[in-house]
Order: structure tokens, then sequence, then C-alpha cells
């Protein structure tokens, strides 16, 4: 689908960048991506995400606002502590950017879940804070052939990572093939 006028004009400044261009642009709003958390990690990639004029942002977080995480959840405000997070996002990225479509997917991204999930979408972001989660994200998105981009973060320390072994990369398991024994490694 084409910009519409309000769209060319919200996204001007990126539409003049020669690695994005219009067409960059219109390949944004036709894109979707998954993402597995909207706490810490996740939190300020959905705001750029949606600012940026990606087309379909799905979330997934089975928690709640709490006070405690605000500081480092900047998605989410104090006014919405003891809400579902999904809500408080949805909220907030559409007064972010009302042309993004927001999908919401309650519970926990499991093996129960993943493939369904994971098959409606371009791309799949892991913002999240355990080693089960993120072994499913990898193996769901090795499965499916797609991207997967994995971040964590330990104190003051932080990754990020894209994985695509479809185009010829390592996936999360080339660099840890088995989880760390529980309560080994913190989340």
């Amino acid at each position: 689908m084409p910009l519409t006028p309000d769209e060319s004009t919200r996204y001007s400044r990126q539409i003049m960048l020669d690695e994005i261009g219009e067409e960059g642009q219109e390949r944004l709003k036709n894109s979707s991506i998954l993402c597995i958390g909207t706490g810490g990690l996740g939190s300020p990639a959905i705001l750029y995400l949606a600012a940026a004029g990606v087309g379909a942002i799905g979330l997934i977080d089975p928690d709640q606002v709490d006070l405690s995480n605000l500081h480092r959840q900047i998605l989410h405000d104090t006014d919405r502590t003891d809400t579902p997070k999904l809500a408080s996002a949805r909220d907030r990225l559409a007064r972010v950017n009302p042309h993004v479509k927001i999908i919401e997917h309650s519970g926990r991204f499991d093996t129960g879940n993943c493939l369904d999930l994971l098959s409606g979408y371009d791309l799949i972001l892991d913002g999240s804070d355990n080693f089960p989660t993120r072994f499913c994200a990898n193996d769901a998105a090795f499965f499916q052939k797609k991207p997967l981009i994995h971040g964590a973060i330990s104190q003051f320390e932080g990754q990020v990572t894209v994985f695509a072994p479809h185009l010829g990369g390592p996936c999360y398991r080339c660099l840890l093939p088995e989880p760390p024994p529980e309560g080994a490694v913190p989340t």
C-alpha cells in the first residue's frame, strides 16, 4: 500500500534519507514484527518501531505494569501501574503513531503457540528475560525461516544480535546450544 499524505508528512525526514526513500518507507509500512516482551528490552524498540512506521506490531507479554520497573520500561507510565502491559503498550503506541496496527497476543510465548504466532509476522524481536522463551523464539524462527532480533541485558551491559540462519548465519543455539541450569545465570 502506498503512503497517505499524512504518512508522507510524518515520515518526511526518513524519506529524505537515501537509504530509505519513499520505497523504503512503504516497505516499512507493509511490514510486520512480533515483539516478545514489552518490558525493559521491548519498550524502547517498540516505541522506535512504531515511530518509524512499521505497519503492524504484534505484542505478547503476560505481565502487568509494575512501579518498580518504570525506570527502564519507558513504554509504560505511572498511571498504568497494575494494568496489563499489553493494554498499556497498545494505548501508548496509538498515541505515538495512529497509523500503526497493534496486535495483542495474551499469555506467554511458548512451545504451544510459538509457530502460530510467528507465522503472521515478517520479523521477530525477542525482548524476553528468560532462557526458555529465548530458546523457543530461536527454534520457532529457525523452523519458519524468519529473522530473529535478540536482545539481552545484565546490569549495565547489553547485547543485540540478529540471527538469520536461513540466510547462512548462525542461530542462538549455535552460540549457546543448551540453556544453562536454572539459577546458574541471572535473568
